[in-house]
């Protein structure tokens, strides 16, 4: 059975504008990645070595990305949607066959916990 979970917020920033941010961000949260020839960002995170490669189209809002470590593999889909004057984004984490169900439910919490991190940042630049 596949399992998925959703994520959701919310920013008070206009769907190009939080789309930029989010893209600025991720090296100043994760300060040692260093990015690749071939566009892969490599750095050490909770699970060991790890990298993340963005597959992005800003004027479509796609910010899909590929994680990987030393536990597994993620093909993450995000969408960065229109609300007004405000942007919904929107996270699909699929278990990876790797990661046992209480493993995934681990990493969703802590995923969890990142993006309202990321949402404090993102609205403090407002």
């Amino acid at each position: 059975m596949i399992r998925t979970r959703t994520i959701s917020m919310t920013v008070n920033k206009m769907v190009g504008d939080t789309f930029d941010a989010i893209v600025e961000l991720f090296p100043k949260i994760i300060p040692d990645a260093k990015i690749n020839s071939d566009g892969w960002w490599s750095f050490i995170g909770p699970y060991g070595k790890s990298k993340v490669k963005f597959n992005q189209n800003k004027s479509l809002g796609i910010l899909d990305h590929q994680y990987v470590d030393e536990e597994s593999s993620w093909n993450i889909p995000m969408r960065i949607i229109q609300n007004g004057n405000f942007s919904e984004v929107v996270i699909i984490l699929t278990k990876p066959e790797q990661l046992s169900d209480f493993q995934f439910d681990q990493r969703v919490s802590k995923i969890n916990q990142v993006v309202i991190s990321m949402k404090k940042i993102l609205e403090s630049n407002t």
